[in-house]
């Protein structure tokens, strides 16, 4: 890589420490630390949403699923549109006004509200888990790609590298460094991909021409999918939108509660068609350039396994001029470090406000600077989780199905029930998460193709029928 690439790359971690450092000084309290003083737009708010959802593993991932599917792998994210839409309309109403009036900064203190106690409990545990897992899988996203870019550094290494980063900014920054780094991050994606990264890829490739004589026609088709792979998709994904911590934040972070219905369709547009056709498209420019012969010289030539998530960040290695290399990679970074940073902070929430304050007093812990040691704490664990993964999507995946498969039902418990069952909600987290976990680990072979997540789903929602029957709080919301 060449020193002008490099400078620019560094300077662009320099902005990002340095709006950490801005916003230390102007956190003052929890609220400002976790959800950003309740003030936010829907553009900063749009943006950041985005930005963590899609962010670097969908980003690497969807390049992933360009090279080995083509355009079909778009409706990974058309899974992401719904769910944004969805969820704004039946759930912020209802989560909104309540998380206001008892000024909420987590996503388990709903659950309390409904519930009680115990319930939050289980449910900040489960969150923190899924979020220490899918903040290794940014943290991952990156280190592929600094490796890729970068022969001389190894994945841990790069791993080491991103972490450190992301990690610093996010916990002496909190919630406002994280939003307004993914505003700036999002803005230098979305320009590197449409000024940079997909017209010179075309162009370099040799246009509509050599992709037609080079793949097959099913790399152009929206049909390459199976009904099972998009189910598998459904069920992870859109459930997200509604158990997701990062998520909540940002809705607790709105100045109201038309300003956080606004954001969610920001945000449901950017994921899909606009991002979704981007990344995947890079994705598909990388599989012509492989059997072009693009990679030969790096160790891939033609008809040479490797990592489908490693050709997006070789075929920009290979493609991109001294200077423009640097901002590609600055963007693509970008993408990475808006979904760990977001994620790092909902773990960090759960633990500090969900699991330690059950346990504790407020008064003895709940400071800045305890927030700043624990998400510290989280960010090296999930560092260390990343060294001993692979597979970005595989990771990202997991973590969403496991977080799903816990809270989906207890959520949607509060949506639909007038009085819904605290033993019915403990049943159906401990019995979903932990068939998903069981066959996540076991690697059982699942009838259908289906993902644990499904099987996960219906043995929370059996649980919380039983659960909820035999207590006789059946009556449903008007």
């Amino acid at each position: 890589m060449h020193i002008v690439d490099l400078l620019i790359f560094i300077v662009y971690l320099v902005i990002m420490l340095g709006v950490g450092f801005y916003f230390m000084k102007r956190n003052k309290s929890k609220e400002d630390y976790y959800v950003g003083g309740r003030g936010m737009s829907a553009g900063h708010i749009g943006l950041s949403v985005v930005a963590t959802d899609v962010g670097g593993g969908f980003s690497i991932g969807l390049g992933g699923l360009g090279f080995i599917m083509g355009l079909s792998g778009s409706w990974m994210l058309f899974t992401g549109l719904l769910g944004a839409w969805i969820s704004a309309v039946f759930l912020i109403p209802k989560i909104y006004p309540i998380a206001k009036e008892h000024k909420f900064l987590t996503f388990p203190q709903s659950l309390a509200f409904h519930y009680n106690t115990k319930v939050a409990l289980v449910a900040g545990i489960i969150s923190l888990v899924g979020y220490i897992g899918f903040t290794s899988s940014q943290i991952l996203a990156g280190a592929k790609l600094a490796s890729a870019t970068f022969p001389s550094i190894s994945i841990i290494n790069a791993i080491l590298i991103m972490g450190v980063i992301a990690i610093i900014y996010t916990a002496i920054g909190g919630i406002k460094a994280v939003i307004y780094t993914d505003t700036i991050q999002w803005i230098i994606l979305m320009a590197g991909l449409i000024g940079i990264g997909i017209p010179l890829g075309y162009i370099h490739i040799g246009g509509w021409e050599a992709i037609s004589n080079t793949l097959p026609d099913s790399f152009m088709s929206l049909t390459n999918i199976t009904f099972v792979q998009f189910f598998n998709w459904l069920i992870t994904i859109v459930p997200i939108w509604f158990v997701g911590m990062t998520l909540y934040q940002r809705i607790y972070a709105c100045k109201d509660e038309a300003t956080a219905k606004k954001a969610w369709r920001i945000a449901g547009l950017f994921e899909w068609p606009i991002m979704a056709f981007m990344g995947i498209a890079l994705g598909l420019f990388a599989r012509v350039g492989y059997e072009q012969g693009m990679f030969t010289d790096i160790g891939y030539a033609p008809g040479v396994p490797m990592d489908s998530e490693l050709g997006l960040p070789l075929f920009l290695r290979s493609i991109l001029p001294i200077g423009l290399m640097g901002l590609m990679l600055s963007a693509y970074f970008s993408a990475i470090m808006s979904t760990a940073d977001s994620c790092l902070m909902a773990a960090s929430g759960n633990f500090s406000t969900d699991i330690l304050g059950f346990f504790k007093s407020k008064r003895k812990y709940d400071t800045i600077k305890n927030s700043q040691v624990i998400t510290l704490i989280i960010g090296v664990v999930a560092v260390l989780l990343a060294t001993h993964m692979q597979n970005v999507l595989e990771l990202m995946l997991y973590s969403y199905a496991f977080m799903v498969s816990g809270l989906l039902v207890p959520v949607l418990g509060t949506l639909l029930l007038k009085k819904p069952s605290a033993k019915a909600a403990m049943a159906a987290m401990i019995g979903g998460g932990t068939t998903t976990l069981v066959l996540i680990l076991t690697q059982v072979k699942l009838p259908y193709g289906l993902d644990a997540n499904f099987f996960g789903i219906a043995v929370s929602a059996l649980a919380f029928a039983i659960f909820q029957s035999a207590s006789g709080k059946n009556k449903v919301t008007a």
